[in-house]
């Protein structure tokens, strides 16, 4: 199984040093320093015992006829056109595009050709600390490797993925509309960031009554729209819009202040403000977009 992971960064890193545990051939695709970080040194993982070493091969150029079963693209949402421009002249048949975004997978099919595309999203926390991998996959509870073939049709490629998530022992879900899912995603995630973006106080947002209310009527208020639009998902998000104000506020409170909400999301927004303010208006741009389109 020949896996190209395009993009070094963390979540790039992390499934590499799992696929590559679970013996699998595994190639990284990198730039600058980062590539010569893994050339020079290989790919450096921190684990409960310490600092270890999985073997992958590191690259700079794609070659037109270097052919990967899979090929992960694990870049930022900016850097996606540019990274299918590049991927569009190679021959591997399958990209699993992990990328947190409300535009169209049509839009980047043009781009790298009709049926590559295989939308995903990484169930992963954390770091790159002097060149050493600190991260960690998420719960399947809290949030699991997410993917699904666009339109939600069934593929053989699908299950390939599925056993290699397995072999690779990493959480996994199949939803059966990848973009449903992100918005149904993205109506949660966004107002509680917004939370700590907004807040005087955000290490200590978590004990404010008045945003903690706050971000829970927001978040049902999302959720009430997405479901009319017949797109929430999963299920348990039935739960959160069907919650009462107060209880889904205590909810959040607790969620703020545990350390896997700290470590996922504190740090994570504070270091990517820009980021999440941008999700911020990709999400209430879309909703008002097709709330335009319903009059």
């Amino acid at each position: 199984m020949r896996i190209l992971i395009y993009g070094a960064g963390v979540i790039g890193s992390l499934y590499a040093s799992k696929f590559a545990k679970a013996g699998m051939d595994v190639t990284m695709y990198a730039k600058g320093q980062r590539l010569k970080e893994l050339q020079e040194h290989g790919l450096w993982y921190r684990g409960k015992t310490g600092a270890h070493k999985v073997e992958v091969n590191a690259i700079g150029e794609i070659k037109p006829d270097d052919r990967y079963q899979f090929v992960f693209l694990t870049v930022g949402e900016k850097q996606v056109e540019a990274a299918l421009e590049e991927l569009k002249e190679n021959t591997s048949p399958n990209i699993v595009m992990m990328a947190n975004t409300l535009q169209p997978y049509r839009k980047w099919e043009k781009i790298c050709g009709k049926g590559r595309i295989l939308p995903a999203f990484p169930g992963v926390s954390g770091c790159m600390e002097g060149g050493i991998l600190d991260a960690q996959l998420l719960p399947r509870t809290i949030l699991p490797t997410t993917f699904g073939e666009i339109g939600g049709r069934r593929s053989n490629r699908q299950d390939v993925l599925a056993y290699i998530f397995k072999r690779s022992h990493i959480p996994y879900q199949i939803v059966p509309e990848m973009h449903h899912w992100q918005v149904s995603h993205l109506g949660v995630i966004v107002p509680m960031a917004d939370a700590y973006r907004l807040s005087k106080c955000p290490e200590r947002i978590c004990a404010d009554e008045k945003w903690m209310t706050l971000t829970a009527v927001r978040i049902k208020k999302n959720l009430r729209w997405i479901d009319e639009k017949r797109m929430l998902c999963p299920s348990k998000l039935y739960v959160i819009k069907s919650m009462p104000t107060g209880m889904l506020a205590n909810l959040l409170s607790r969620t703020y202040q545990s350390e896997l909400g700290h470590r996922l999301l504190y740090k994570y927004v504070m270091n990517s403000p820009d980021r999440f303010r941008q999700l911020h208006q990709e999400l209430y741009g879309y909703m008002k977009m097709h709330s335009k389109e319903r009059e």
